[in-house]
């Protein structure tokens, strides 16, 4: 199995040859090597037993992945500050620009993009909602469910397909695989044209089809690929080329545009700007300062303004069956919220039992995953099959169960409004007499932004029955667990969203029974979605956002706060977010902001003790060694040292190993051992050029004569690397990762002579790829 090329345990210096592994290992030594007389510390970590400890360097280690890391760090070596010295304020400004153009084009596409998926979904399910409610009023029950399920089961079937067959990475929310990404970790194939493509028409074929799911989620993938696509000019063989693209050839720039298309994607699924800023502050992005703040949130508001008009347009049905535009609008300004000490208990109710069930969900989507990853392991055939089994058993729950609860008389008081017998309402008539109404089924026989405005109605206390929320809210948790997880674009917003509606009214009819509240109904669904949320995804700030946008209502914002808070506590105390749980399914490595307690325990100079030597280059090396480095070891960045005499080592830097792969595809060889003049290299590089993360050498050849000459480093070389004294603890190594979002950290002896430890004596300890050390 070939190396990866940055991924090894953490250390620069490991074997040449290792295979990667995911075992845990302690202090023993290796059954397999008892007779070598190398201690068990000595030795790679993966190489050691993989029996379970509780030991701290055997922790380093496990689950180490095969993935590349981003190199958000500035390269400050010669090329680079000449380039930045020799740019004119005009090509400055230009930069600025097109930061903040690209940053405007994120936002519009993805308020157009978003608009038009809301479109295509009001009117595909409405249509299909129309025609089959039509049969059941003639009383054709049997053909009602098979158009019900066979239009359902087509639509699945090319979302499904389209993942399976042309980018699985489509599949799924993609948001667990964004917050990768903005941890530091290249996740790949996720930010390309097809994804973007079968993102977008599988998310309208998968929500239309009536699956437990939300748009939600592939909105946000979306915005993130739009960002990409449009700072690298698109992707592979259709790439552009254009020279002002030049400047976003990094991951630096590249990152802060999918943060804003991030950004936008949350913004165009509930339209709240701020919510959408939070959210990626809160959420996704590890790394954060004040011009990427206001950059996101210019991207936010140019979706606001494109879905207000879009919504303008489609206002009075000229867009056919798209009325509010598909979003999540509960606007009750004009509700007015009053609320007693007393109730603060039965706020404090709904969240703690929104964090158990939000845990609770947490932990049966997790086993339900691990089961769905072995039947997709299976093949393409078994993806598809499990997919449309899903549909199949959900389009016969939601087409029978309304047919198992009696119909409720309408209240006179609600006027012609009851029964609704048209596109959209709150009281469904679908089988019941005239005069009567269906309240699961204007639940389950309904869009799903078009069931949450139902159930989230202010004023209507008694429109829906006890034993109807319960089989709400137990379909919904069922289909909720087995959908997510299928090879189609999903999303867990709009299903949480409903099943905490649900459970928030279920208590405020409990309540209602033996209890006095003040509180309105809907407002204990909206409490109810908050309190579940939280418990299941561990947002707060954004989240209280996004609800106050949505309510349009500061009365309710010290209630939202309380629930969520309560509902986050009560979740963290049984396991992590249903995100964080993803990640760990899927392998993606992921810095966590807080430092585990062994690691204060530990310094970063024992951590590197525990690997082989450091492999160091000198400022001028020979061909041949950089080339032997190269092709044994997989590490991205390598020590520079400059020995002036013997027994003094100066540390001059780190090269990484694309520069390295540069320099010998050009041939930029020495004759002799010399350091090079300033211009020299300046003639043959540019730092546009050293871009290029190509670090494939397979296919290079260099002659016996060029393998003797030498390469000078030192214009390559970043001379302002962070480093760190070897008595640092990890805890703090960690936290300096995370905050200046590092992939190299060097460690510094804290004494130096001519007696120096085995560790030090081949250059300086490099830490490489901490962040995946501790995944």
């Amino acid at each position: 199995m070939e190396e990866d090329q940055s991924r090894g345990l953490g250390l620069a210096g490991e074997t040449p040859g290792l295979k990667h592994g995911n075992g845990v290992s302690n202090s023993s030594e290796d059954p397999g090597s008892a007779g070598d007389g190398i201690s068990s510390l000595e030795k790679p970590l993966l190489k050691r037993s993989n029996t379970l400890t509780s030991s701290h360097l055997a922790m380093v280690g496990a689950k180490v992945s095969h993935i590349e890391s981003l190199d958000y760090e500035i390269i400050e070596n010669d090329l680079f500050k000449h380039d930045w010295r020799s740019r004119s304020n005009v090509e400055v400004l230009q930069y600025i620009f097109l930061k903040w153009s690209l940053a405007f084009l994120v936002g519009l596409l993805t308020g157009v993009i978003a608009s038009l998926i809301n479109l295509a979904i009001e009117n595909i399910s409405g249509l299909k909602m129309l025609h089959m409610v039509h049969l059941v009023r003639e009383k054709r029950y049997w053909a009602g469910f098979f158009y019900f399920s066979g239009f359902n089961f087509v639509l699945t079937f090319i979302a499904a397909v389209l993942c399976v067959v042309f980018a699985p990475t489509a599949a799924g929310p993609g948001i667990p695989e964004i917050k990768a990404y903005l941890n530091g970790v290249d996740t790949p194939n996720m930010f390309g044209a097809p994804q973007l493509i079968v993102k977008i028409i599988g998310s309208i074929c998968a929500v239309s089809s009536g699956l437990d799911l939300g748009k939600e989620g592939p909105l946000v993938h979306i915005g993130a690929c739009l960002a990409n696509l449009l700072s690298q000019g698109g992707s592979g063989r259709f790439r552009l080329r254009w020279r002002w693209l030049r400047y976003f050839n990094n991951d630096r720039d590249r990152r802060d545009l999918i943060t804003c298309g991030a950004s936008s994607g949350v913004c165009a699924a509930f339209r709240s700007p701020v919510g959408g800023v939070l959210f990626a502050l809160e959420e996704v992005a590890t790394w954060w300062r004040s011009a990427l703040l206001w950059r996101t949130f210019f991207s936010t508001a140019t979706v606001v303004v494109v879905l207000r008009g879009f919504i303008e347009v489609c206002r009075g049905g000229r867009c056919g069956l798209f009325g509010e535009g598909g979003l999540i609008i509960f606007d009750v300004s004009d509700v007015t919220v009053r609320y007693r000490l007393g109730d603060l208990l039965l706020v404090t109710l709904v969240g703690v039992i929104g964090g158990v069930l939000g845990a609770l969900y947490n932990h049966v989507l997790h086993m339900v995953l691990r089961l769905y990853n072995l039947i997709n392991d299976k093949g393409r055939m078994a993806k598809l099959a499990l997919a449309l089994a899903v549909c199949v058993f959900t389009s016969a729950g939601l087409y029978v169960l309304p047919f198992a609860v009696p119909c409720t008389p309408c209240d006179p008081a609600f006027g012609a409004a009851c029964p609704a017998t048209g596109r959209s309402g709150n009281f469904k008539q679908f089988n019941c007499p005239a005069g009567q109404y269906n309240d699961l089924a204007t639940l389950l026989h309904a869009t799903n932004v078009d069931a949450t405005r139902n159930i989230f109605s202010t004023g209507t206390p008694g429109e829906f029955r006890l034993d109807s929320l319960l089989i709400f809210f137990a379909i919904y948790c069922v289909l909720g667990l087995f959908t997510f997880g299928i090879a189609v674009p999903s999303g867990l917003f709009l299903p949480i969203i409903l099943m905490g509606a649900a459970y928030g009214r279920i208590v405020a009819l409990v309540l209602q029974s033996t209890v006095a509240a003040s509180i309105d109904h809907g407002l204990y669904a909206v409490l109810g979605a908050a309190a579940l949320m939280s418990g299941s995804m561990r947002m707060t700030v954004s989240l209280c956002v996004i609800f106050l946008e949505l309510t349009n209502n500061l009365l309710l914002l010290p209630m939202t706060m309380f629930v969520l808070l309560i509902a986050k506590t009560v979740g963290d105390a049984f396991n992590p977010s249903i995100y964080e749980i993803i990640l760990d399914l899927k392998g993606l490595p992921f810095l966590e902001p807080k430092p585990e307690p062994w690691m204060k325990d530990l310094t970063v100079g024992e951590l590197a003790a525990a690997k082989p030597r450091t492999i160091s280059l000198q400022v001028v090396e020979k061909v041949s060694t950089v080339l032997e480095v190269l092709k044994n070891t997989g590490h991205n960045g390598f020590p520079v040292v400059d020995r002036p005499r013997p027994g003094l080592s100066e540390l001059h830097g780190l090269v990484l190993r694309s520069h390295l792969v540069a320099v010998l595809r050009k041939r930029w060889f020495l004759a002799e051992k010399r350091r090079t003049e300033e211009w020299e290299a300046r003639e043959r590089f540019s730092s546009v050029e050293l871009a290029d993360k190509n670090c494939k050498i397979d296919d290079l050849e260099l002659t016996p004569e060029e393998l003797e000459m030498y390469i000078d480093l030192h214009p390559f070389t970043n001379t302002t690397p962070y480093t760190v004294v070897e008595t640092m603890s990890v805890a703090k190594a960690v936290v300096l990762f995370r905050s200046v979002a590092l992939r190299h950290m060097l460690i510094m002896p804290k004494y130096q002579g001519p007696e120096v430890s085995p560790i030090n004596s081949n250059g300086f300890p490099i830490i490489d790829n901490l962040a995946h050390i501790w995944i």
